[in-house]
């Protein structure tokens, strides 16, 4: 990351209220909307438009005006490997969408106070979705970075950047420890 773009993250940062974690009561998938709509417009979902954004060498089914993602390349930047994809039953889990802020995450740092259409943007947001090694973002769960960073450093930097910049974009807040996690990876990063 460049020296203007950490300064820009901490500069979000310094926006972002800090609060204790809510309960999760009430919170379940759907209050964010039906999984991977087309939010866009573009009558691909979500969950091919990322494919097709984060896969290289990417194939697409037949028929489908290139919208379902068939085969493809990712560089995963949670590992630092490559992983094919192939869509099926058994091998699309291999990649998996990830919510760089996870939603439960999200309903117990403000989302709950949003309305339905602004958590169905969220859920939706592409700066908040990214495509990663399947047992790596099953691994992360709702963790926040305070509790979960990925494995390959070179990516760190990016990664709560762009958690503070979907925080900052959505109202939701941080507690004390994941801003002081944030902070210290930003610090590091220039």
């Amino acid at each position: 990351m460049s020296p203007a773009e950490v300064a820009t993250a901490l500069a979000q940062l310094e926006t972002i209220s800090v609060k204790g974690r809510a309960p999760k009561t009430g919170y379940t998938r759907e209050e964010f909307g039906p999984a991977w709509a087309d939010i866009d417009r573009n009558g691909c979902d979500t969950r091919n438009d990322i494919l097709a954004r984060d896969l290289d060498g990417e194939t697409f089914k037949p028929g489908t005006q290139n919208c379902v993602v068939t085969t493809g390349t990712l560089a995963d930047k949670y590992t630092g490997t490559t992983i094919d994809f192939v869509r099926g039953n058994t091998t699309s889990s291999a990649v998996q969408i990830d919510h760089l802020v996870a939603l439960s995450d999200a309903w117990q740092k403000g989302a709950q106070q949003l309305s339905a259409e602004q958590r169905r943007q969220l859920a939706n947001d592409a700066l908040n979705l990214m495509a990663a090694d399947g047992p790596t973002n099953s691994a992360k769960g709702d963790k926040d970075a305070a509790t979960w960073l990925p494995p390959n450093k070179a990516f760190r930097c990016e990664y709560v950047a762009r958690q503070t910049a979907v925080k900052a974009n959505y109202s939701l807040w941080v507690t004390q420890a994941e801003r002081d996690a944030i902070e210290g990876i930003l610090a590091a990063c220039s």
